[in-house]
């Protein structure tokens, strides 16, 4: 099963300038508790943001650079979704992690998202594609998480965020 997992704002901004706008050590323990053991699939940009290769987890980095390479065991480039398909055959679940661009083009083939919505709105230049109430069905959710930890280097003091689970309404 294909499915995204995302932190975005209200206004559906996931980052700016190739990094993301907020720390929520909170929800990367969410996202390291779910994606663990499974594969990951990102642009080549949100690998090269990453700064490294992220234990416990296969990395399929897509890109259209056909001379972009990594030396790691534990990461395989692509350049097509049959490419995809070949690698996730047989898994469980694998988990689709970015950038604006891999969202909008995987987005037909994922079966449930998880979802960190941030209270607020934001300035960037990637986004989040709007979830249809069409295709989409919320499945869960959890209000009134608060991390005051480093949640911006702009903005001071805890921000609240909500998580969503989303499911296919055909699923």
């Amino acid at each position: 099963m294909l499915s995204i997992i995302v932190a975005k704002a209200k206004n559906n901004i996931i980052g700016k300038d190739n990094k993301m706008i907020w720390h929520l050590p909170e929800d990367l323990k969410h996202f390291k508790e779910l994606t663990t053991g499974h594969a990951i699939i990102m642009g080549r940009k949100t690998f090269e943001s990453l700064g490294k290769v992220l234990p416990n987890r296969k990395h399929i980095v897509f890109t259209q650079n056909p001379d972009f390479k990594v030396n790691d065991n534990n990461v395989e480039i692509v350049h097509s979704l049959l490419q995809i398909q070949d690698l996730i055959e047989g898994e469980e679940e694998a988990f689709i992690i970015g950038g604006a661009m891999i969202y909008n083009f995987l987005m037909p083939y994922v079966k449930k998202m998880y979802v960190t919505e941030i209270k607020e709105e934001f300035e960037g230049d990637a986004f989040f594609p709007k979830i249809s109430e069409n295709t989409w069905k919320e499945t869960s959710r959890e209000k009134g998480i608060k991390d005051a930890e480093d949640f911006l280097e702009t903005k001071e003091g805890a921000k609240q965020f909500s998580r969503f689970a989303f499911a296919q309404d055909k699923y």
